[in-house]
């Protein structure tokens, strides 16, 4: 028998069987075992086969996964956390306030899609929230994003259903990741896209202007349009996880394109003469925020930063 996972709490697993069955699952043991680089064998989305004889069922075996997206683990033992598995598309929540995104998070969930090459857009939420220099600074990471990357980007407020129009259309029939920061919305937006969901929420710490805790396992939800949402906790960061050094630039779209002119083939981008990718930058070709951001992924194995919460 086979099924589609669509909740993980890291012992145990709901399976939904292709005849509509739901079963609660635990991990053979033998596939616990297997020599594995993540903290998590099974991850939500994965598609498994099960033995359903025994209370729990077994999980037996994991199908062949299209996909996956992972993030570094805070498990300082391993080396990542599959966020979840063949996906379609992979939305990161984005707040410029309440609490802010930075543009180093974003550069490097989109550089994380990039490598694992899941499509990604930008969901930026609490637009009912924004004083004026705030929905400026909004407009110039749309510019940016959309205008010069051409990510998808949205600007919505979870509160407002009349804003959410265009976002739905978009994941009707997607399997899509929805990731962010903690207190970003995740919850509340997962909830306004699924009215018959209620799924915890809790409000913003007003002390450190930070997210709390409140999705503490990754769970999918089926869209009243057709297709899924995947909710995870919150994080803190994207780190470059099986992603070669050398190879960097390549999930940077603007870096890559220009770095086929560079002189040399195996430039860094940091200090090589006729480099095509630092003259783009003099000439604003590229942004000063993106060549930061794919700086600090280079420097990732060194200084060990943006850990998973």
């Amino acid at each position: 028998m086979t099924g589609l996972v669509i909740k993980s709490t890291g012992s145990s697993y709901s399976v939904k069987t292709e005849g509509g069955q739901m079963l609660e699952c635990k991990i053979r043991g033998n596939l616990r075992m297997k020599s594995i680089r993540t903290t998590n064998p099974v991850a939500v989305g994965d598609r498994v086969r099960i033995e359903s004889n025994s209370s729990p069922a077994l999980i037996t075996e994991i199908l062949e996964r299209k996909n996956y997206i992972i993030r570094r683990s805070s498990n300082l033992s391993k080396q990542a956390h599959i966020l979840a598995a063949n996906l379609d598309l992979a939305a990161l929540i984005v707040t410029v306030n309440y609490p802010e995104t930075s543009t180093v998070f974003i550069d490097r969930f989109l550089a994380s899609a990039e490598a694992y090459r899941i499509p990604a857009c930008l969901v930026f939420n609490k637009t009912d929230c924004y004083d004026s220099e705030e929905l400026e600074y909004l407009k110039g990471l749309e510019a940016l994003y959309y205008g010069a990357l051409e990510y998808p980007c949205f600007s919505v407020s979870a509160l407002d259903a009349s804003s959410l129009s265009g976002l739905r259309s978009f994941l009707q029939g997607k399997t899509t990741l929805i990731s962010g920061n903690s207190g970003v919305g995740k919850s509340t937006l997962a909830n306004a896209l699924i009215p018959s969901l209620e799924t915890k929420t809790a409000e913003i710490s007003q002390y450190h202007n930070k997210g709390m805790h409140t999705t503490t396992f990754s769970e999918m939800f089926e869209l009243p349009e057709g297709g899924y949402i995947i909710d995870t906790p919150g994080i803190k960061g994207f780190g470059s996880v099986d992603m070669d050094k050398a190879e960097m630039g390549h999930y940077f779209k603007e870096i890559f394109r220009f770095s086929k002119d560079c002189r040399f083939a195996d430039c860094t981008h940091t200090h090589e003469p006729g480099c095509a990718v630092r003259s783009a930058l003099d000439k604003s070709y590229i942004s000063q925020s993106r060549y930061r951001s794919y700086l600090s992924m280079r420097q990732d194995e060194d200084s060990g930063k943006y850990r998973g919460s």
